[in-house]
């Protein structure tokens, strides 16, 4: 007899390295962009560099959609014919896509529906990467469906999550702040901070000059957040390798880092945030 196996599932918002993830045997479902009449396959189709490439020469603004529960169905019934599997789906934050909804109803219309466990992660980008790989991981160690889940909501409870936006354009195009926000934030160089709230919602932590008082803000939070603690340290950028290595530096001068790396913010966040942007995900080290 087999032994019960765990696979994990995701979606292409999680930011996650194609290595990784054939490493840790995680299925990606991809979101989709839109540029005009052409659609893409985020991470499949089309990558962050060309995605930032394409953005710049693009008149309009590109816009993202979901995938279909069919996308969903076709890997949940792939995995779950295999024999004693179990499936868990752990997804872009519910407040801020339809894309753990649409996993909702691919679910509703299996035949084994038991066999596959969906997750709101609350949260989006290397946020939600890291919660997929703890728990891609217990899955090969041979943890169960609700060991995995309560890994992966004790993480989520302890992970911190700051983006500093180099500008305010694509939040204006969005339709996210209106054009008088837009234009005097660029004037005097705001760089607003942002996280994801309990609910999975973005929210504004601060709104600083500059993008040194920025970097110094986000150091200030996370030592209020992790004082005495060693941390694992996640930094997504999109097209600023520098600026990521550079807070990545001055976090460890001022912590015991156990674990950093670095990742490609990519198109579905990208489209709403902009080049230029920094993504600082920080959780405590076990």
């Amino acid at each position: 007899m087999e032994l019960a196996q765990v696979k994990i599932v995701t979606d292409s918002t999680a930011d996650l390295p194609l290595e990784i993830r054939e490493k840790l045997g995680i299925r990606m479902v991809p979101l989709k962009v839109h540029f005009g009449k052409e659609t893409f396959l985020d991470s499949v189709d089309i990558i962050s560099s060309e995605f930032y490439t394409k953005l710049s020469q693009s008149q309009e603004l590109p816009t993202t959609s979901q995938p279909s529960p069919v996308d969903f169905m076709e890997v949940y019934k792939e995995l779950c014919d295999q024999p004693d599997t179990s499936v868990i789906s752990i997804h872009l934050s519910s407040a801020l896509s339809g894309t753990y909804q649409s996993a909702m109803l691919a679910k509703s219309l299996l035949d084994n529906q038991t066999n596959v466990v969906l997750v709101d992660s609350k949260s989006a980008c290397y946020g939600l990467g890291l919660l997929v790989i703890a728990a891609a991981e217990a899955a090969q160690a041979g943890k169960s469906v609700d060991e995995i889940q309560a890994l992966v909501q004790d993480l989520r409870n302890k992970t911190r999550i700051y983006f500093i936006l180099d500008t305010l354009e694509y939040l204006y195009k969005g339709g996210r702040i209106g054009k008088a926000s837009a234009m005097f934030g660029s004037l005097l160089n705001i760089k607003p901070i942002l996280t994801l709230d309990d609910g999975g919602e973005v929210d504004s932590v601060d709104k600083v000059r500059g993008h040194k008082k920025a970097v110094k803000r986000i150091i200030e939070l996370l030592q209020k957040d992790f004082e005495g603690q060693r941390i694992n340290v996640g930094i997504g950028h999109s097209q600023s390798r520098d600026g990521a290595e550079e807070i990545y530096h001055l976090i460890n001068e001022q912590f015991q880092v156990n674990q950093h790396s670095y990742t490609d913010l990519g198109p579905v966040i990208g489209t709403h945030t902009g080049p230029g942007t920094l993504a600082v995900f920080v959780t405590p080290a076990t």
